[in-house]
């Protein structure tokens, strides 16, 4: 069929027409597939999780206080801050610098062969090594002098003082020479500040996946992690084992034995020198050490301090009515085991319906 004269000259127009309508769709395409922060965690907050696997911790520029307690700290999610003034840290903890300041103080750390860290099968060992030989064996890839293994890696936790585990760690205190390197993002009053924790790990070095009962500002100084974290409405899929998972292989697990882990979302993020994640509290998390890292977290109470255990030196203790809960929990389930099988059947069932109830309830 021959166009007309007006057709012909119309063609261009909508050509230009067509061309634009394109564009406009593979816009609109291009910003669902890569929605900027503040469209990923309003997608999070209304539970459209259009990617079933993962979904990216947003990175946010530069918060100041008042944004993070406006805007962050309601929300109740993780976010990896960048830019922030940190300190000198960032350039001065090499290891020969902390060698020489902190030198032959004794640390205790965890030893294992396996790269793998699990806390409730205890593939480790303690060990109380000088600070000078822990940093230089941690920053090795092979040792000459080693406990188990000559690729075993090594895990810092800071503790206190007090031999007998019963001070509260704080960096600032614990580490004074260089204490001023540091700068701690002023997110939080002082009054709710409660410990601050040194960390140092090998590379590959992984953490068991916990929860926290406090919020926590994890201050990257040296290094790049990996953080993968879940979300609190997650918990009946992670097989908990108090407040950690039995689940230590997130990526490779084994689905027969953890089938409700295939219903999980990974909020995952990459930290580099100087990143700064907040990971708010009961958030689930598993870090993976993919250098030699060094990293200090800051933990505050986000409650009124009575919710707190004030005997727990290292803030992982469940509130204190949640303790109560549980405790009270164990004692049930107990009680029903004296019970013929049928019985208990039909008791447990009953627990877990008034349970959802009160789920529901919230």
């Amino acid at each position: 069929m021959s166009l007309s004269g007006a057709q012909k000259r119309k063609l261009p127009a909508l050509k230009k027409e067509k061309e634009a309508e394109n564009q406009s769709s593979l816009s609109r395409w291009i910003k669902k597939q890569n929605p900027s922060p503040c469209e990923l965690v309003q997608q999070i907050s209304a539970g459209k999780k259009n990617m079933k696997d993962k979904i990216k911790i947003p990175r946010c520029d530069g918060i100041s206080d008042e944004e993070f307690r406006e805007s962050i700290l309601p929300k109740r999610e993780p976010v990896i801050i960048t830019g922030l003034d940190i300190g000198l840290c960032k350039s001065l903890w090499t290891v020969d610098y902390l060698s020489n300041k902190i030198g032959d103080k004794q640390v205790k750390v965890h030893v294992s062969k396996d790269k793998q860290m699990d806390f409730i099968k205890k593939n480790f060992i303690y060990k109380t090594i000088s600070f000078r030989s822990l940093i230089k064996r941690a920053s090795e890839r092979e040792h000459e002098e080693f406990f188990l293994d000559k690729n075993e890696v090594y895990y810092l936790r800071a503790l206190g003082d007090d031999p007998r585990g019963r001070d509260v760690s704080d960096f600032k205190k614990h580490y004074s020479g260089i204490s001023d390197d540091i700068i701690f993002p002023a997110y939080f009053e002082p009054s709710q500040y409660f410990s601050s924790v040194f960390r140092i790990g090998s590379s590959g070095c992984q953490l068991w996946t916990h929860y926290d009962i406090m919020d926590n500002m994890l201050i990257q100084v040296k290094g790049r992690k990996r953080v993968v974290l879940f979300n609190p409405q997650d918990t009946q899929n992670l097989y908990l084992n108090g407040d950690k998972s039995e689940i230590i292989d997130i990526d490779n697990p084994d689905y027969e034995k953890f089938p409700k882990f295939k219903n999980v979302m990974f909020y995952e993020g990459f930290l580099e020198p100087g990143d700064v994640i907040f990971i708010p509290a009961l958030w689930m998390h598993n870090v993976i050490s993919l250098d030699f890292g060094i990293a200090v977290n800051v933990f505050w109470k986000n409650l009124d301090n009575s919710f707190y255990n004030q005997k727990d030196p290292y803030g992982n203790r469940d509130l204190v009515p949640a303790e109560k809960a549980l405790q009270s929990l164990e004692t049930a389930l107990k009680s029903l085991k004296e019970l013929p099988k049928d019985y208990s059947d039909f008791y447990h069932r009953r627990i877990l319906s008034r349970v959802e109830r009160s789920l529901n309830e919230l």
